[in-house]
């Protein structure tokens, strides 16, 4: 009798085991739901830069952003702040920044969250089996790669040849 429950759990182990490996197989379907969720990401992280360019040039205290920088470079010390003649004002526009930039950490980490998260975009189980794949087996990594790669480019394309808006017309 041991035998016989021995050999059936060795047979349901080897069975579970085959089928695990024919789960972790990841197709191009996988890759490119991964590679779009990437692009996904990579426009959002894009537009929260922009703003945050947007934020220090359009903001007279700045100067177009050349006083932004010198601000940065003397920020923390005393002395650099008082040869700069960093003002109050000065000082709360750049905090102000500051904020905005620290902020943009959990706003990005809970966008991407999302987006793995979201079944119709990638969702998490194809997340995992990816990324595992990609750990496993550089010619997939460098497949997603060029995926990732092929769709920001064709991205890139068609905002070139998207004409801009003009005013009144």
């Amino acid at each position: 009798m041991k035998k016989v429950l021995l050999f059936g759990a060795l047979f349901a182990f080897l069975g579970l085991a085959a089928y695990a490996q024919d789960e972790e197989k990841v197709t191009d379907e996988d890759l490119a739901k991964y590679a779009s969720m990437e692009v996904q990401f990579y426009d959002f992280l894009n537009s929260r830069t922009e703003k945050m360019k947007s934020m220090i040039m359009e903001n007279e205290i700045f100067q177009g952003g050349a006083r932004y920088n010198e601000i940065k470079a003397a920020w923390g010390d005393e002395a650099k702040m008082t040869e700069a003649k960093v003002t109050d004002e000065e000082k709360a526009a750049y905090e102000e920044i500051q904020a905005f930039q620290d902020s943009q950490q959990g706003v990005l980490k809970e966008f991407k969250t999302n987006l793995i998260m979201d079944e119709e975009v990638l969702g998490a189980g194809t997340y995992n089996k990816v990324l595992a794949a990609t750990k496993e087996d550089p010619a997939v990594k460098e497949k997603l790669d060029s995926m990732i790669a092929e769709m920001k480019a064709k991205q890139e394309a068609e905002k070139e040849d998207t004409p801009e808006p003009k005013d009144g017309n």
